[in-house]
């Protein structure tokens, strides 16, 4: 019977303080919210943290992006060609980058570059007390360090994703017409007569834009809420990486379920 009694105890104190957890992440959510006006009356730490997030972040998207444009070619052009429709190769690369590789893969390597980033940022301010000097001194930590940070990263993983799509589509272009000859017209026209501005190329914006939030905001709580030891930064920033590429693979679905079904 006392096993059954702790167990049960157990069980409702880790429900307790995940529920906690949850409540205080949805605080924090919402006043980031709410401070991201104010975040730009001060521009200059914006845009030194969408030069931090974005910048340090391009040549990793820039080089993956162009590879994976060599692969849907080169896959692409071998699918399409048993069904006489090597033409089309264009618009497979295009509609695979600018709907769905795009945004995904360039939010998970903003993940794991940006966000971790992030994070270790953070948790090292919450371990030297940074953060509890600036409560001491009447400034909101929130307001002063997290929020432009949060906008920052709104702003830099939408680029991101287009400059991603971009390099990929001429990563395609190289291998599909400069490699293994398909004609450069077709290549492109199949590309502009099947690729809609509002439907592809915006929901494309829409899924980068969410994914921007749930990274940023992952990396950032789990950096203030780090434990302020070695040990605890190192778990925070390991944690953030899988949380935020779980969530952004768990929102990609629901998105695109959601942008196929209207």
């Amino acid at each position: 019977m006392n096993k059954v009694l702790s167990l049960l105890a157990a069980l409702g104190a880790t429900t307790r303080q995940m529920m906690a957890d949850w409540g205080f992440a949805a605080r924090l959510f919402l006043k980031l919210l709410a401070l991201s006006g104010a975040a730009l009356k001060r521009f200059g730490l914006v845009r030194d943290q969408v030069h931090f997030l974005g910048n340090y972040s391009l040549a990793i998207i820039t080089v993956s992006g162009l590879f994976v444009g060599f692969v849907l070619g080169l896959q692409g052009y071998y699918t399409l060609q048993r069904y006489g429709s090597a033409e089309a190769l264009g618009l497979l690369v295009a509609l695979s980058l600018v709907r769905e590789l795009g945004p995904v893969v360039a939010a998970l390597l903003y993940a794991g570059r940006a966000g971790a980033s992030l994070t270790a940022e953070i948790g090292l301010m919450r371990a030297g007390e940074q953060l509890t000097a600036l409560e001491m001194m009447a400034v909101d930590p929130v307001q002063r360090i997290l929020a432009p940070r949060f906008l920052g990263g709104i702003i830099a993983l939408p680029l991101l994703a287009a400059v991603f799509s971009a390099v990929g589509i001429l990563g395609g272009y190289v291998v599909g017409v400069l490699l293994i000859g398909v004609d450069s017209g077709s290549f492109w026209s199949q590309m502009q007569g099947g690729v809609d501005v509002f439907k592809d190329v915006g929901n494309g914006i829409v899924k980068s834009v969410v994914f921007a939030v749930a990274v940023t905001f992952i990396a950032l709580l789990q950096g203030y809420v780090a434990k302020p030891t070695p040990e605890g930064v190192a778990n925070a920033t390991t944690r953030s990486v899988v949380v935020s590429s779980l969530s952004v693979l768990g929102l990609d679905f629901i998105l695109t379920a959601m942008m196929f079904s209207i």
